[in-house]
């Protein structure tokens, strides 16, 4: 386990990357596949485009709107009362055996020593709030999610993007939205921000501390030669 760095007297903004990050798999694919258990979806069809859309992500060509069409499609159909449900038995079934301890520790040891703690990820806020809160994690950066008219902000979603998407650059931005509601900047933090994936960069390189963790061939490389730190958090 890595040292928590020590800062000057700035706040200490600790940020973390979700899916192969503090969890050694990718929820929102893994999302899928439950959905096809659950036989929601056209088995074979929903495989093949669920694969599809992860292979793009991981050589960073995702088109993110396409994607949450697709990925939130079943949701959509099913309701809010139905899919709220489910996601409860996909946090039993998939999600709580796949938090390792050592995991949790690096969010507690950082949570212990007055970090602001938040998950930052370009999966999408229904899938990943409540894995956000089994890791005790109460500020989450995701993917937010058009709801339909309601006037008592009840509606249920639409299947469309909300504001700018937490993914690759959004990530910054989505930050820099963070930091300016509590009346800071990246001047007046120092931030840390551990991920696995070169859609990281952005944020990779405009942290004071950023971590490579259990990274791709690709974020590995851009670690070695810049001589960031690179954590296994899983074991070699």
């Amino acid at each position: 386990m890595l040292p928590i760095p020590v800062s000057n007297a700035k706040p200490r903004v600790t940020l973390f990357d979700l899916d192969h990050t503090l969890l050694p798999m990718d929820s929102d694919h893994a999302w899928g596949d439950y959905l096809i258990s659950l036989g929601w979806v056209d088995a074979l069809e929903h495989k093949r485009r669920n694969d599809a859309f992860y292979a793009d992500y991981q050589a960073s060509r995702l088109d993110l709107n396409e994607y949450i069409r697709f990925s939130t499609a079943p949701i959509v159909l099913q309701g809010a009362s139905n899919s709220i449900a489910a996601h409860d038995g996909f946090m039993r079934a998939v999600i709580e055996n796949a938090i390792k301890p050592q995991a949790r520790e690096l969010v507690r040891q950082h949570q212990a020593a007055g970090d602001a703690v938040l998950i930052v990820t370009a999966t999408n806020e229904f899938v990943t709030r409540p894995i956000a809160k089994a890791f005790g994690v109460d500020e989450l950066i995701a993917v937010e999610l058009e709801r339909d008219g309601a006037l008592d902000g009840t509606g249920w979603y639409t299947g469309a993007i909300k504001g700018v998407a937490s993914y690759q650059g959004g990530k910054v931005t989505r930050v820099e939205q963070w930091l300016h509601a509590r009346g800071w900047d990246w001047d007046t933090v120092h931030t840390t921000f551990y991920s696995d994936s070169p859609n990281d960069l952005p944020l990779l390189e405009k942290v004071d501390v950023p971590v490579a963790t259990n990274p791709d061939a690709r974020l590995r490389a851009v670690a070695q030669e810049r001589g960031w730190r690179i954590l296994e958090l899983f074991g070699a």
